[in-house]
């Protein structure tokens, strides 16, 4: 599979504000990837689930789903962790249904904690989750995203830890959040392809043949990430970062996350295909 470019969500032109109807106007946009987002609870039934899977299928839509915002596998309270496990194995349950190759997640924040315990802490909580699934015969990927801010476990290293260390994970890469987390860095040609070449030489063609980012434009400070933007209203030198994928020989889907959806889409869709 060839990199897929999509929406984050239901794209803004949809004539309605369904996940159906944001996979139908997917597919008459041209482009061939949407994320469904349940970043603020998996509320859909089993039911929607199936419809939504074959009306995917039908207009060759490739889908992944970003889980809530609320998994913390670093709470300071056990019931906020247990229930941080619930909704990363509901996000997976109904993954499965709608045919979703990916779950991507939040996994943790640092609070007063050393970095090194809360990635134990979270690897070990994502065994719990995957050994669950496995018990299901549920090979829907988990997906850790490098996240924008300090305060959050998500480093490129962490989550490539992540997934070596548990079985059915591999990263969800967002390249606007480690621009926004280093305060304006990893913006050049060179510098996205040392992160790229850090993902290749850990996990190898299991990540290279499957891999997922998120890109948009981004507003940052000190403390990381703000909010994003439009692309062209940022700082981010995506056309760099598309002759990165191109180098690497990248396969997977990419997934816009600005303002405008998929206007800045079709503009990274556009960029890379005419790259070669």
């Amino acid at each position: 599979m060839p990199l897929l470019f999509g929406t984050a969500g239901v794209p803004l032109s949809a004539k309605e504000r369904s996940t159906e109807a944001g996979v139908k106007r997917v597919r008459e946009l041209q482009l061939d990837a949407m994320e469904v987002e349940f970043v603020q609870g998996v509320r859909m039934r089993e039911e929607k689930a199936q419809k939504i899977a074959k009306i995917a299928v039908e207009e060759k839509v490739a889908l992944s789903c970003h889980g809530p915002y609320w998994i913390n596998f670093n709470s300071q309270e056990p019931e906020k962790v247990a229930a941080s496990r619930d909704r990363l194995l509901h996000s997976a349950r109904i993954s499965k249904i709608l045919g979703v190759r990916s779950v991507i997640f939040h996994p943790a924040f640092y609070h007063q904690d050393d970095p090194q315990v809360v990635l134990e802490r979270t690897a070990g909580e994502l065994m719990i989750v995957r050994e669950i699934l496995d018990t299901e015969d549920n090979d829907v990927i988990l997906r850790p995203e490098t996240t924008g801010k300090p305060s959050q476990l998500g480093t490129l290293q962490e989550v490539l830890t992540l997934a070596q260390v548990v079985p059915g994970v591999l990263p969800c890469i967002d390249i606007s959040h480690l621009h926004a987390r280093s305060n304006g860095g990893i913006n050049t040609y060179d510098e996205f392809c040392q992160v790229l070449e850090a993902a290749a030489e850990t996990l190898g063609d299991r990540w290279v043949k499957n891999a997922h980012f998120h890109v948009s434009g981004i507003e940052y400070g000190a403390k990381g990430e703000k909010k994003h933007l439009i692309l062209d209203q940022s700082d981010l030198r995506y056309p760099e970062l598309l002759k990165a994928f191109h180098t690497f020989g990248m396969e997977g889907l990419v997934i816009c996350e600005s303002p405008n959806l998929e206007e800045d889409a079709l503009l990274l869709q556009a960029t890379y295909h005419e790259m070669g």
